[in-house]
């Protein structure tokens, strides 16, 4: 599989169930080849591995995935911590089988750089600020799709 990172999460660690005392470390990110399709990455392993792994790459790079394992998603639980996809899979990662490879997007096809900048949303799914002041007391406890652009950064 061939794409742009389009998103990425950091390095995390949880005790190892099936090891008492030790820990695994997994991180994840979606990558996306296509307007339409994208589709959510998952990795799990020992620290030097994760930690190696995520730093071989960020968003906005190109990335090759060799042999990753196809798994259905559970849609409920993975969608809390991890972009909407319109698969119902996911790509999982494992140390001893699967390979990711960096390259320039320019080398590999420029097309895969405009897809760093569309949604991942439907257009008509978002709220637009002015929507959410105008309506906000009838929009209070619900979770929205906010689209906006940063005007400016200080401190």
């Amino acid at each position: 599989v061939i794409g742009v990172v389009i998103g990425k999460t950091d390095v995390r660690s949880f005790p190892d169930r099936k090891n008492i005392g030790t820990e695994r470390y997994t991180f994840s990110f979606t990558i996306r080849d296509s307007p339409t399709y994208f589709i959510n990455v998952q990795s799990w392993g020992r620290e030097e591995y994760i930690r190696s792994l995520s730093e071989s790459f960020r968003v906005g790079d190109c990335v090759t995935i060799e042999n990753p394992l196809i798994q259905s998603k559970e849609a409920e639980r993975e969608e809390k911590f991890n972009p909407v996809t319109p698969s119902c899979y996911k790509l999982l990662l494992s140390e001893n089988h699967s390979v990711v490879k960096t390259s320039s997007c320019y080398d590999t096809d420029t097309r895969l750089l405009s897809l760093l900048h569309l949604p991942v949303k439907d257009p008509q799914d978002y709220y637009s600020l002015g929507d959410i002041v105008a309506n906000g007391q009838s929009l209070h406890g619900k979770v929205l799709n906010v689209l906006a652009a940063v005007m400016s950064v200080s401190e």
